[in-house]
């Protein structure tokens, strides 16, 4: 599976984004489609997760402020952001888990918040 992501950019504090990560394939089967991201020098962490059956999870310093979509038709998975803050600056990744078993990464696109 190769991953496309898209969306980056440069926002003012408050602000919002939509991060896009494009699979190359059908997604509807793929057991868990993520969001992670890294600043700089510190170690890459989740920001969320959906799953196939529709749930959703999310980090504690994202929830009621960023949220996933999955759209199966579209191979397509989003990542509304919105009240951005500074500490949100990082390098945004997309994440698929195929089989429970295999990881693929995009590319990242990086997410700079301005205060």
């Amino acid at each position: 599976v190769q991953l496309q992501a898209s969306g980056g950019g440069l926002v003012q504090a408050g602000g919002s984004l939509r991060l896009s990560c494009v699979a190359s394939e059908s997604i509807s089967s793929i057991n868990v489609m993520g969001w992670y991201r890294q600043a700089p020098g510190k170690q890459r962490e989740l920001v969320g997760l959906a799953l196939s059956r529709g749930s959703t999870t999310y980090a504690d310093s994202v929830k009621g402020r960023f949220t996933i979509s999955r759209d199966n038709a579209k191979n397509t998975v989003y990542l509304q952001m919105n009240s951005l803050k500074s500490e949100d600056t990082a390098v945004y990744y997309c994440n698929a888990l195929v089989n429970l078993k295999s990881n693929y990464w995009g590319q990242g696109t990086q997410v700079t918040v301005s205060s």
